[in-house]
């Protein structure tokens, strides 16, 4: 079933994002693969910038356990890229990631898509319950959906 598009309303953070030279395919636009990079990307900086992980030393590490993708229109090289991001689902140790990919003064995604964090101990690779606070700062961009 086609997805429609989401709307740059349905998210309440953004990052800015630029595509790279080695970004493009042979066929002129971003590979596929890309978009999974930029949602990362996003996420983690978001995640990094209010102190949720330290990629270097912290105890927690996030793992994706699942992930998805919707192409509506294609980003080339140059182009400037808005993320926008929200969370959707926040469980003992999961968060469900939502990221639309906006051109520029565009109102709907050219590309939308989600992935599922688990947090586990970085030495163990078990899941950890999050605190209070860590669930704190994630609901500050947590949306609820209505399906």
């Amino acid at each position: 079933m086609r997805q429609n598009p989401t709307n740059r309303s349905d998210y309440n953070y953004f990052s800015k994002m630029n595509t790279r030279w080695n970004d493009n395919d042979i066929y002129g636009h971003l590979n596929n693969v890309i978009y999974y990079e930029l949602f990362d990307t996003a996420v983690n900086k978001w995640l990094i910038k209010n102190n949720l992980i330290d990629i270097k030393s912290g105890n927690n590490i996030g793992l994706i356990v699942q992930s998805g993708c919707n192409y509506f229109s294609s980003f080339k090289y140059p182009e400037d890229i808005e993320a926008g991001i929200r969370i959707t689902k926040i469980g003992n140790s999961s968060v469900r990631y939502e990221v639309g990919l906006f051109k520029q003064n565009d109102d709907l995604a050219s590309a939308d898509g989600f992935f599922i964090h688990v947090f586990v101990d970085r030495d163990s690779n078990k899941p950890i319950k999050l605190d209070y606070e860590f669930k704190k700062k994630l609901d500050s961009i947590y949306v609820e959906l209505n399906d």
